[in-house]
């Protein structure tokens, strides 16, 4: 294919759609599960583009696929597609135009960067060899999430290798950053449903107050973390919502909390769900009340390929600059993107997206996130990046390789 310069002039001949299509998609957001007119849309630009589309994959998903003229390795790239249950509260022209429901985390950013490489691919289907593989996947947010319904449909039949990015606003815009091995968490789910005795605020002694129950749990829970787990190991534990009561004179008789398991191996995994458990029935039979933990297993942790690691460190470089490269440090988030990297060999990457002069200075799952657009430019850069690069290094292995060699 083309160099570096060629691939980025292409693209910033197509940022401009590139824009246009993430403001469409974050004035009209919808939730997991549910992406059935955003499913339509992607589906009706990618054939405009010529692109052969599959649809209906995993539920609302899609893959596009674009061929070479010559044989060669089937690359896949990712984007999520799926918005968030959290109102819009930005002032601006392209603000959701649905109460209750923004992309609050890049999706909309993610699916027009991923279009863009597809209208790329598409101008380029001299320049280069194989196939490369377009997911737009639904229901990121929200587990069990949709990758595991695209495996399932046969989004990596065939494939390779695979690539994904999140923009990410921690980041500034023009830095990237990745690691080797663990980079992101299983984030598991947990709820706690406490039931005591209920009466009177004034007559606590004829009841069994759930919400003492309640309490000395969450400060029970913390203590997991500190004197349980491995210090060596990095791991969460967090209630994140307290309900109980309706009545400032009256005893609650049920109480439920509901919190959060951030872990990177099983063991530790193992080891927090165990003492969840005995420490939510021995608080709850200390105070005479009944407590029941519902546990449900999140997304498994995203571990990089040691040898596609190296690569994004090395192509990042060549592409952005070496002193625009940054070894991440794990981060305790979770991304169903851990269960392509469990079939083939892949890397998960961070793009910054961060600008105080844009007003990209809120974090991911707020109100009034917004991201810095030109990062979607450096995304779409990386990833065919990533791809030719590995293209590249699997026809010199294949035609290096013996005879009768496979």
């Amino acid at each position: 294919m083309g160099g570096k310069d060629d691939m980025k002039a292409l693209l910033q001949s197509v940022y401009p759609d590139m824009v246009q299509w993430r403001r469409y998609l974050h004035r009209h957001p919808e939730l997991s599960f549910h992406e059935k007119e955003t499913s339509r849309w992607i589906a009706e630009q990618l054939q405009e583009m010529g692109c052969e589309v599959e649809t209906g994959v995993g539920g609302h998903g899609l893959i596009a696929k674009i061929k070479g003229e010559s044989k060669g390795p089937t690359v896949a790239l990712r984007a999520d597609i799926d918005a968030l249950p959290i109102q819009d509260e930005k002032s601006c022209e392209y603000t959701s135009t649905v109460p209750g429901v923004m992309h609050a985390c890049g999706h909309d950013a993610h699916t027009a960067t991923m279009l863009g490489i597809a209208k790329y691919y598409r101008s380029q289907r001299h320049a280069f060899s194989g196939e490369r593989r377009l997911l737009f996947q639904p229901a990121e947010e929200l587990t069990p999430g949709g990758a595991l319904g695209m495996i399932r449909d046969g989004a990596l039949r065939g494939v390779d290798a695979i690539y994904g990015v999140h923009l990410w606003t921690p980041i500034p815009y023009g830095i990237v950053s990745s690691k080797e091995g663990p980079f992101m968490a299983a984030p598991d789910e947990i709820q706690i449903d406490i039931t005591g005795q209920g009466g009177h605020g004034g007559m606590p002694h004829d009841t069994i107050d759930s919400i003492v129950v309640g309490a000395a749990l969450v400060q029970g829970i913390q203590s997991i973390v500190s004197r349980n787990v491995d210090p060596l190991q990095p791991a969460v534990v967090s209630i994140g919502s307290f309900h109980a009561g309706t009545i400032g004179n009256g005893i609650a008789e049920r109480c439920q909390l509901l919190g959060t398991v951030r872990t990177f191996n099983e063991e530790t995994r193992d080891r927090i769900r165990e003492r969840l458990e005995t420490i939510v029935n021995q608080t709850a039979a200390m105070y005479g009340a009944a407590a029941k933990l519902e546990y449900r297993l999140g997304y498994p942790p995203v571990v990089n390929d040691e040898e596609e690691a190296r690569r994004f460190f090395r192509v990042a470089a060549e592409q952005f600059g070496g002193g625009a490269v940054q070894r991440s440090e794990p981060i305790m988030i979770g991304e169903d993107f851990s269960y392509y990297l469990r079939e083939k060999p892949g890397c998960f990457m961070f793009v910054g997206a961060g600008n105080e002069a844009c007003g990209a200075v809120y974090p991911h799952h707020h109100p009034k996130f917004d991201l810095d657009e030109r990062a979607m430019l450096q995304s779409a850069a990386l990833m065919i990046a990533m791809a030719e690069d590995y293209a590249a290094n699997h026809c010199s292995l294949s035609s290096n390789a013996s005879p009768g060699t496979e």
